[in-house]
């Protein structure tokens, strides 16, 4: 906080009026089976992102990160999206949400700070965009209610970046509380805090540094034929969570999926799988049973992997090497670690659920990364974090 108001104000001359503290993220299973209607379940992580702003006198809007020594500004009169802004489009996205909505605005001063930056994923941008909209609400004293702000937000992905709302990435950061994990239910437009205990293990999350290169077009799987397709698979069912599961007949999958091209079966098979593996791990977190929710974390990795193919060989060796962890290599039924690649896909990110006692072999089997494959990867430990929240100056 320190930092953060001393850039503000070297900055701009002032302190900020309001500073909001939101926090990054990962996906651990069920991030891209949103349009379907799935579940996700997440964590948010105190890898902290730090809004702070002030009013201005005038209708301009200035946008300074300190860690990229960048600055941009516009007015409210002439909000567009460019390219070169990068990182401010979030902010201007939410403005845009603001007015969009018949908000009245004055111009007001940003300062962004997070120790990682937007580009390596983490859910950082989508901090910036919900820290941003807790800014400016108390700043301006809009009394906007949570919901209302996720309209806001709804509306600046959608009508100024052109981009999809992600349910999952909200609410992530902004309902998760310290101690649990977050399970989006993206058919019911709500979530809910699942209390986790790793307290025996020790969660990695680790930029693997690989350039995303995209090997298929994942819009594919956003057409309604697609939807109502896995529609006919789903089933009730009173005992599972959320009242609901895929079929498990072969049979009945099998033909259901006929219609579509072998790629495409491969990936919808994906999501009906990635479904399952929530519904186990949830199981495996209320017994309390590792084992059990590891075993849905490499399945789904091993999914993401062979079905819906958008892990990468750097990532696949990481994780083969975590494999290797286990002390029972030849029972691995009841794993005591696990690790899956998380975010878009296609590179860069994944996480590791280790023992304490694994953290130095882990770090030594980075260094064996860096040296093979040539990048250099960034790893945190890191733990359940609070949702956004405003930080009193």
């Amino acid at each position: 906080m320190e930092f953060v108001n001393g850039a503000h104000k070297t900055e701009y001359g002032v302190l900020p009026d309001i500073t909001v503290c939101a926090p990054g993220r990962f996906h651990l299973i069920g991030e891209h089976s949103w349009f379907f209607r799935d579940k996700t379940l997440s964590m948010a992580v105190n890898l902290p992102v730090y809004v702070a702003v002030s009013r201005r006198e005038d209708s301009s809007l200035h946008f300074y990160f300190p860690q990229l020594n960048e600055r941009k500004k516009t007015s409210l009169t002439s909000l567009k999206f460019k390219k070169e802004d990068r990182w401010a489009n979030a902010v201007k996205a939410i403005i845009y949400g603001f007015v969009s909505g018949g908000a009245t605005l004055q111009g007001l001063s940003f300062t962004i700070y997070s120790d990682i930056l937007p580009s390596a994923g983490f859910g950082i941008t989508t901090a910036i965009k919900i820290g941003t909209a807790l800014a400016v609400n108390a700043v301006l004293s809009l009394s906007f209610s949570e919901p209302q702000l996720l309209q806001v937000i709804e509306r600046g992905n959608k009508l100024f970046l052109n981009t999809g709302n992600f349910l999952a990435d909200n609410f992530s950061a902004l309902y998760s509380k310290k101690g649990t994990l977050l399970l989006t239910d993206h058919s019911k437009g709500r979530c809910e805090n699942i209390p986790v205990d790793f307290n025996e293990h020790v969660v990695m999350l680790t930029d693997a540094r690989v350039p995303r290169i995209s090997t298929w077009d994942k819009d594919v799987m956003i057409e309604a034929g697609n939807a109502l397709i896995l529609g006919e698979l789903k089933e009730k069912k009173i005992n599972a969570h959320g009242g609901w599961s895929y079929s498990a007949d072969t049979t009945e999958i099998n033909e259901t999926l006929s219609v579509v091209s072998e790629d495409m079966r491969r990936r919808l098979l994906c999501i009906m799988y990635e479904h399952n593996n929530v519904l186990l791990a949830l199981d495996g977190i209320a017994k309390k049973n590792f084992g059990m929710f590891a075993r849905a974390v490499n399945r789904s990795h091993e999914s993401m992997r062979d079905l819906y193919e958008i892990s990468c060989p750097e990532i696949d060796w990481i994780l083969k090497r975590v494999g290797e962890l286990e002390p029972n290599l030849e029972d691995v039924r009841n794993p005591v670690t696990c690790g899956r690649i998380t975010g878009k896909g296609f590179g860069r990110c994944l996480y590791t659920i280790i023992r304490k006692d694994d953290v130095e072999t882990f770090k030594k089997y980075l260094k064996d990364y860096e040296r093979i494959f040539g990048f250099h990867p960034l790893t945190y430990p890191v733990l359940p974090a609070d949702g956004a929240h405003i930080i009193k100056n």
